[in-house]
């Protein structure tokens, strides 16, 4: 008489298991051929614990198999999972590792641009991302960082909130939107979660996300700082060869006062200066189409005539802007007069080679 499977799979469906059930209803047997007599098959548990407790199946579906006419011999192996493998942790804000030889090069990345204001609140943030976003639309590979570790701003103004991939542990996949390459502090928290650290904690997490990062090839990297002449500004100078800053301010004296001391940063640390944006520049009535300098006009560029530097241009100020950037699409991804004035800044900066 020939055994077959169902034969098999008839005796292994009465042999109960711990857990409850037959060893077939429990879904625990793979592997099985029947051939010539010689019948094979693997139990395969859940875990160790678990292999442990079926020993006593095992061996009572042997002897049954045994017992089956026609069988002339039976293999049975018992295999267990281990517990699933967690991904490696990553994580962010570790003290800053040594770095010999002055600021280096990032791999893959031809430019780096710092944007930095003296003070919060001008725009630095909106302009970084509308910039990355209208340097993308005329054909280059942009890569945007938000440095801004204690506010991050950019996962909301890029409409991202996925949390970016370490299949490493060591390696930090960044996320996409706009054409534009994009890593943020802000994609490794909660939305509402406060960064509470200190200075060494700061400055490790920047290196981090700047050494740390897949960029792959870019023409230009867009850093996105904080307000102020800190930690932050210091490290990103010390440690990476940047092409150059570009200093955001609004027209009013007292943005200005703190744009200078950016600047004065910027040539105590041998960081080139691009040049100077004036943002909020002019307010156009949607109404009436009145023309209204809200905080001021011209001062940015009187500013930059005054240090011989380059003025790159101004930014109206504009209801759209910011319910573009809270909504998600930075207003340089669509059309209308702002969305010009950001290109004409990036066409500038491409003809003259900085991007």
């Amino acid at each position: 008489m020939t055994v077959t499977r169902d034969d098999v799979l008839g005796v292994l469906s009465r042999i109960s298991v711990p857990q409850g059930g037959s060893l077939v209803s429990a879904d625990l047997i793979r592997a099985l051929t029947v051939e010539g007599g010689q019948v094979r098959f693997v139990i395969e548990a859940a875990s160790p614990d678990a292999a442990r407790s079926l020993a006593a199946a095992q061996t009572q579906a042997e002897t049954a198999i045994r017992a089956l006419p026609g069988v002339a011999g039976v293999q049975v192996v018992m295999t267990a999972h281990g517990p699933a493998p967690k991904p490696p942790g990553l994580k962010i804000g570790q003290h800053p590792t040594p770095q010999q030889g002055g600021p280096q090069r990032i791999t893959g990345v031809d430019r780096i641009i710092a944007i930095a204001s003296g003070k919060g609140g001008v725009g630095k943030s909106t302009l970084s991302s509308n910039l990355a976003v209208a340097l993308a639309r005329q054909g280059r590979r942009v890569g945007l960082l938000d440095a801004d570790i204690y506010g991050p701003s950019q996962p909301r103004m890029m409409g991202v909130s996925k949390r970016p991939a370490s299949p490493d542990g060591k390696t930090i996949e960044p996320l996409h939107a706009h054409g534009v390459t994009l890593m943020s502090i802000g994609l490794m928290l909660k939305e509402d979660e406060a960064v509470i650290w200190r200075g060494p904690m700061i400055m490790g997490a920047l290196q981090q996300l700047i050494t740390q990062v897949d960029w792959g090839r870019l023409d230009i990297l867009i850093i996105d700082l904080p307000p102020g002449t800190g930690d932050i500004q210091l490290t990103l100078c010390q440690r990476t060869h940047l092409t150059g800053a570009i200093v955001i301010s609004t027209p009013q004296d007292v943005a200005l006062l703190d744009a200078r001391k950016a600047l004065d940063m910027f040539v105590k640390l041998k960081t080139p200066v691009l040049g100077l944006v004036e943002n909020m520049s002019t307010y156009i009535c949607p109404n009436c189409g009145h023309e209204a300098h809200i905080f001021g006009h011209g001062g940015v560029a009187a500013e930059a005539e005054k240090l011989g530097l380059p003025f790159l241009g101004e930014i109206p100020l504009s209801l759209d802007v910011r319910i573009a950037g809270d909504a998600g699409v930075p207003i340089a991804a669509g059309e209308g007069a702002i969305s010009d004035a950001y290109a004409r800044l990036a066409a500038r900066l491409v003809a003259g080679g900085m991007a």
